[in-house]
């Protein structure tokens, strides 16, 4: 395009990456011919030489080799030069790399220094994205010393550069590029995995480090604003998580985007989602039960059938999809046997149902469900409200009266006092939405993903996904009389593994105060698969203490 005239890139990579990448450019025309191949060949470090395009063999550690082949290739330190490194320096270790950004700082009187690379090793993604770099066996070297954006721009600040701008790659998006442009990339292909996209934007960031320009030059400036939460001030405890489940061999509760409901006391259906099976990543086509004895859950996989028995209709399942292209599937109910026992259903019956419109609005009654919002295979978002009466699967589009909240999916939605609470979700800007609705309107902290229960007028929020924090979700109370929220950590000390609080479900036992999450995680285009292994208790007795 031109916008590179009188500009000469200078690429340096170890010396045989870069003699296979010259050789790469010598034998493919159009690349050869867009550098301008001058047709000589290379020179010592220097591999290959365009007019305008030099490659150049040297270890970046090797400061003393890298600045006299820069010399030798031609450049001229006086002028006003970027340097870029996408994920570059993290390789390093962290004494070269310092060296390496002061070096630049002091060899370049006019100069900017653009980084793309990792920060967050700590939670449970951040292990999860350690953990795919260590298998490759290419450790981030970074982390542990620049564990976050403010820790990158003190690095740079204190090596001589005098400006320096940093933002995580969800702000970068939302905030740098232009709002058509984020329309023209949502609509390039389906997508629904918001959670795993968010969660790895907010592990990379990109900083731009500047001095000697004149005037100074500070090139991450937002386009718009958008609110930014920082996550809470300070937590008011933390909640003890146990693996509290025998799996028994059975691999069925390994899945996220499933549901999951108590059919019965100390009995939890959990159905739909994504998960392993087999050994292999597949939908969940299998019904799975958790039942409690002796004061531990165990589960065992239940078979689809219809027999000749008498069957009680316990559970309903609306909506769902098998691919982004594919969603709203309808209802289905699920019918178990009359002789259910305590540990319960063997078998369920699965009846696909059709829904009518009603001839007529009807008071609100418990046959009623209530439907809100959502997304289908054409919209991104929805906002129709709609009651539905179970025991004949009619339905009542409602109108809403005062600020009617925006549309959205991935929200929760709790009954409570003769009305619904809804919290949280994801708008059509793929913006988390920051409140919960019931009457009024209570503000808190832009999560989606999450799931959601209701306790003697305490509302509790569990896990989810949230922008621009250095924390991750845990729970969440909200006092529905008075709006106060009070934030708990999950102390995971106890489990092996990462515990991923999105895409997951719960079941909250009041008697005993205690959550059940189920499942969680998801599938990460980067990092590959994580499923949380095993059902995870939270005991919330020591924080839901009645006054």
């Amino acid at each position: 395009m031109g916008l590179l005239h009188h500009t000469v890139v200078y690429e340096v990579d170890f010396p045989n990456v870069a003699c296979q990448k010259a050789t790469l450019i010598k034998g493919m025309k159009e690349l050869s011919t867009l550098v301008r191949d001058t047709g000589g060949e290379g020179l010592g470090a220097i591999t290959f030489s365009g007019e305008d395009y030099k490659l150049l063999g040297v270890d970046l550690s090797e400061l003393s080799e890298l600045e006299r082949t820069l010399e030798e290739a031609g450049l001229n330190n006086e002028i006003p030069t970027l340097f870029i490194a996408e994920v570059v320096l993290t390789y390093m270790e962290n004494t070269r790399s310092d060296a390496l950004i002061q070096w630049a700082a002091e060899h370049f009187p006019q100069a900017c220094f653009l980084v793309y690379e990792q920060v967050h090793p700590e939670d449970p993604f951040g292990h999860v994205m350690q953990q795919h770099f260590r298998q490759l066996n290419t450790a981030l070297h970074s982390l542990a010393q620049y564990p976050d954006c403010e820790a990158q721009q003190r690095r740079f600040l204190g090596k001589g550069w005098t400006e320096c701008s940093v933002m995580d790659m969800n702000e970068f998006f939302t905030c740098c590029i232009p709002e058509d442009e984020q329309q023209r990339m949502q609509t390039l292909e389906p997508f629904d995995e918001y959670e795993e996209w968010h969660l790895k934007c907010s592990h990379y960031f990109v900083l731009a480090a500047s001095k000697g320009m004149e005037p100074s030059w500070t090139p991450l400036l937002p386009s718009v604003t958008v609110p930014r939460h920082a996550g809470p001030v300070w937590m008011a405890g933390s909640v003890p998580a146990a693996v509290c489940a025998r799996l028994s061999g059975i691999p069925g509760l390994r899945r996220y985007g499933h549901h999951s409901v108590l059919i019965k006391p100390n009995v939890i259906l959990t159905t739909g989602g994504f998960g392993e099976e087999h050994g292999q990543h597949c939908r969940m086509r299998n019904f799975h039960v958790l039942s409690r004895r002796a004061g531990y859950w165990e589960a065992a996989c239940v078979t689809q059938n219809i027999p000749d028995k008498r069957w009680d209709t316990l559970a309903l399942v609306v909506g769902g999809r098998t691919s982004p292209s594919t969603a709203g599937l309808g209802m289905l109910w699920l019918k178990f046997p009359e002789s259910c026992n305590a540990s319960g259903p063997d078998d369920i019956a699965v009846e696909l149902v059709s829904l009518q419109p009603a001839a007529e609005a009807a008071a609100l009654r418990e046959q009623y469900l209530f439907v809100y919002g959502g997304r289908s295979a054409l919209e991104p978002v929805l906002g129709d409200w709609h009651f539905l009466h179970t025991p004949d699967l009619s339905y009542t589009a409602i109108a809403v009266e005062g600020r009617v909240p925006e549309s959205r999916h991935s929200h929760s939605a709790c009954s409570w006092e003769g009305g619904v609470l809804i919290a949280g979700g994801l708008g059509a800007a793929e913006q988390p939405l920051g409140s919960v609705f019931l009457l009024r309107e209570l503000e808190h902290g832009f999560q989606y993903s999450h799931t959601a229960h209701v306790h003697e007028g305490k509302l509790l929020l569990v896990g989810g996904v949230w922008f621009h924090a250095s924390s991750v979700p845990g729970i969440t109370v909200i006092d529905l009389m008075t709006g106060l929220c009070l934030d708990y950590v999950i102390n995971v000390e106890h489990l092996e593994w990462p515990l991923m609080l999105h895409n997951h479900s719960s079941i909250f036992l009041r008697n005993e105060k205690e959550l059940l999450v189920i499942g969680g995680g998801g599938n990460c285009f980067s990092f590959g698969t994580h499923l949380n292994p095993e059902p995870v208790s939270l005991s919330l007795s020591s924080i839901l203490i009645s006054h």
